[in-house]
């Protein structure tokens, strides 16, 4: 079985995290993630207190096992959620977009699992030294808020950079991309766009059908100019978000034009005025299957390519 360091130290059986996806990684999703024996998380996104302990406590019914919250920084909420996971008992939490060693002397001190999400060797350096116990580095390929570096570069850079456990995210779909990040240092792996179209995952119909007839050109990145960009499917809505950031609109109309966009393509399927955020790795997701068979599926891919790799050796 394709285990690491960080197995030990969460307390899981394959080293697979679910990616944290706004409006999208919920209780439902998260627990059956971690009853497979990967890293269920669950995005506090822009949510208040209430609605995170809402969903803490939905998944506890549903599963014993490990699992995360993910913490947006940028929520105007971040100082009572940061509060909720210590209330809580949260075993994990990854936080993104942003820097979160303001929470994370509480964090650890409440005896949590604090891994940042980093985008460079800087943050990942910063957040090592506040008490994180691994990072995820996270390439440009994958969907939401993304940084500059792609997976294949920054891995290793982070790895090198660091003492503690690295994860890697961004471009990884199969047991491929699961097998040539462990050959880049990494001892664990973050998937999101696969998890989309999760039996257990409750994101809009439109959503799921979106993602599985992508192509390896489908995805736009847009909002560079406002400082924070963003991997999407290409729809009507990224192709005039597009349009407008490329004639120089300022950043207050732009924001404006992503206001609840997400919502929108994950909850309403609204096609038209949507935001649908995906990894430019969905153009290998093919078919719907449970979060189980997603994990094993990474997990014992993986495991046959690592195995087989000698051959390449003279």
């Amino acid at each position: 079985m394709l285990r690491s360091p960080i197995c030990e130290i969460l307390g899981i059986e394959k080293p697979v995290f679910q990616g944290g996806m706004a409006w999208i990684a919920d209780a439902s999703l998260a627990a059956a993630v971690s009853e497979a024996g990967g890293l269920g998380i669950i995005a506090a996104m822009n949510a208040n207190a209430d609605w995170l302990r809402e969903q803490i406590h939905e998944l506890r019914t549903k599963t014993t096992k490990p699992f995360g919250v993910n913490v947006m920084l940028m929520s105007p909420f971040a100082d009572e959620v940061a509060r909720v996971v210590v209330e809580e008992k949260v075993p994990v939490v990854v936080t993104g977009a942003g820097n979160p060693t303001k929470y994370m002397k509480d964090w650890v001190a409440a005896g949590i699992k604090v891994i940042p999400v980093c985008a460079s060797v800087g943050l990942a350096r910063m957040v090592e030294r506040a008490g994180a116990c691994a990072v995820v580095a996270e390439g440009g390929e994958s969907g939401g808020h993304v940084g500059e570096a792609t997976t294949m570069a920054l891995v290793p850079q982070v790895v090198d950079a660091v003492k503690i456990p690295v994860i890697a995210a961004g471009g990884i779909a199969d047991g491929r991309g699961v097998a040539a990040a462990f050959m880049l240092g990494a001892q664990g792996v973050q998937v999101g766009t696969r998890f989309l179209v999760a039996t257990e995952c409750t994101v809009s119909e439109e959503y799921k059908e979106r993602v599985l007839k992508a192509k390896d050109i489908s995805t736009i990145v847009t909002g560079r100019s406002t400082g924070h960009a963003v991997r999407c499917l290409k729809t009507p809505f990224t192709n005039a978000f597009a349009r407008r950031e490329n004639e120089g609109a300022p950043v207050e109309e732009l924001e404006q034009m992503g206001a609840g966009a997400l919502r929108k393509a994950a909850k309403d399927g609204n096609y038209e005025e949507g935001s649908f955020m995906c990894g430019q790795i969905a153009g290998l997701v093919h078919e719907r299957q449970s979060a189980a068979e997603i994990v094993n599926d990474l997990v014992d891919g993986a495991e046959q390519l690592l195995k087989g790799a000698a051959a390449w050796v003279a």
